[in-house]
């Protein structure tokens, strides 16, 4: 009987994916990079496949390849973050719904677009992209004015076109966050993300600065509780601290890890360890690498 494969499937070789696939080859397994059609050409029932479909850099939806997942799942390949999940977690809107359905912190949601019947947000909000990532195009609206020029720039850009816009209330800016990595129900990681000078927003694309970071029980309760909500198995989560507790930003199917997120061990190995855990328990093998 043929040794199972891990299988990392993105169309971006980052460190990320790399470190991914090879902290499965440490665990004994076989670890790969594959693009959505490799995956499909190569992998076999038996073999597992993690998700790690971006954003698109158009920011106007997912990279291709969500077909290529459900047609694996459907060959027998075990998908970890499947296509539905992978989407929750890009999609700001439907991420606004989950979370809202679960019941957890997260800012009021507006959706506006072309022919859409015109919401009334309340300011202050923040402007962007329904499907946005690394901090782009994203506008903090304190008058109406704002929004309005906001609403303006926005819609000569394909993201708008194709989707309109989200217009999120604004969490007061502390002038820093919390991103925690979740793997099945484990916070194997976290950073806290410290915004420069005079910016509001603390994306490392921005030039935050990030340093190590032992999250405390709500943060993890929190960014745990958001990942179920998607039913993600590996996930960042963004928390926003509020003077009482944290604030569910946002949700990312294909998170960048740093080594310094690590917090008893070695991130990326944590990660996968606790996935093929779940792909032993599911098909009855038992846990590599554990």
């Amino acid at each position: 009987m043929r040794a199972m494969r891990f299988a990392v499937v993105a169309h971006r070789s980052t460190e990320t994916n790399g470190r991914l696939a090879e902290a499965a080859s440490a665990c004994g397994v076989e670890g790969l990079v594959l693009a959505p059609r490799d995956a499909l050409r190569l992998l076999e029932p038996g073999d597992a496949a993690l998700a790690r479909l971006d954003v698109r850099e158009s920011l106007d939806g997912v990279e291709s390849g969500i077909s290529e997942l459900d047609r694996l799942a459907e060959a027998g390949v075990r998908v970890l973050n499947p296509a539905a999940s992978l989407i929750a977690s890009h999609d700001k809107l439907l991420t606004a719904r989950v979370l809202r359905l679960a019941r957890l912190p997260h800012p009021r949601t507006w959706l506006i677009g072309h022919g859409m019947p015109a919401p009334m947000p309340e300011l202050p909000v923040v402007l962007k992209p329904r499907f946005g990532s690394w901090g782009r195009d994203v506008t903090r609206c304190d008058t109406q004015e704002e929004l309005d020029a906001a609403l303006v720039a926005a819609a000569g850009t394909s993201w708008f076109r194709e989707h309109g816009a989200l217009a999120q209330a604004l969490v007061p800016p502390l002038g820093w966050d919390l991103r925690l990595v979740v793997a099945r129900g484990r916070v194997v990681g976290a950073a806290q993300r410290v915004a420069t000078r005079g910016e509001w927003r603390t994306n490392a694309s921005l030039g935050s600065r990030v340093e190590p970071v032992s999250p405390p029980p709500l943060a993890r309760t929190l960014a745990i509780a958001a990942a179920e909500a998607v039913r993600a198995d590996l996930v960042g989560v963004d928390l926003l601290p509020t003077r009482s507790g944290f604030v569910v930003l946002e949700l990312n199917g294909a998170v960048d890890v740093r080594p310094l997120y690590s917090l008893a061990g070695d991130v990326y190995r944590d990660a996968v360890v606790e996935l093929l855990r779940a792909v032993a328990e599911g098909s009855g093998l038992a846990a590599v690498g554990a």
